[in-house]
């Protein structure tokens, strides 16, 4: 489905304070999944800024990321990677741990999930300090993958974690940048 009528994506990802910790500011995707225009556009979005790249998979963060990256698939043709919170993928997997904005995490993604030289495309919502996108990145590369990108809805730019990403060697593009939040 393709928008005829631009929308401004900001408006359907509203900030929720304090959330899921103190001093955490949330970006809720809710609305923008709410809306079939706003997501229509959002994975147009997605699109176009991986028609520049060849990729053979599209891998998918649990999962807000995941969303988004089944859809993408889904319009792309593409085979869907699930990279998924500990026990949540039938055995046999390979994990990789990560910080968070708020603590610490892991991530995992079956072994059989692509073969070694396949090309990903790394799909999350919103790249915070971009620590499940290098995670994500990390199981890629222990299957013998390689990373072709990163595409997100939103960057939340003051975290650094895109830039966090590029220092990495990752080439990443978001279709919105956040600026901080006023004080």
């Amino acid at each position: 489905m393709t928008t005829t009528m631009a929308l401004d994506l900001n408006d359907y990802l509203p900030s929720v304070a304090d959330f899921p910790r103190p001093g955490v500011v949330f970006r809720d995707i809710g609305p923008l999944l709410a809306s079939p225009a706003a997501f229509a556009q959002a994975i147009d979005g997605l699109a176009a800024a991986a028609a520049s790249r060849e990729f053979t998979r599209i891998a998918g963060i649990e999962s807000r990321g995941l969303i988004f990256a089944a859809a993408l698939a889904l319009q792309l043709g593409k085979p869907l990677v699930p990279v998924r919170k500990p026990g949540k993928l039938p055995p046999p997997t390979v994990r990789a741990a990560y910080a968070l904005e708020y603590g610490s995490d892991a991530l995992e993604i079956q072994s059989t999930a692509l073969r070694p030289g396949e090309s990903v495309l790394i799909v999350d919502d919103v790249i915070a300090t971009g620590g499940t996108v290098l995670a994500t990145a990390q199981l890629v590369l222990q299957l013998g993958g390689q990373v072709a990108g990163v595409a997100a809805i939103l960057e939340i730019g003051f975290l650094g974690g895109g830039e966090r990403l590029r220092a990495a060697g990752l080439s990443v593009q978001a279709l919105l940048t956040a600026s901080p939040p006023p004080r």
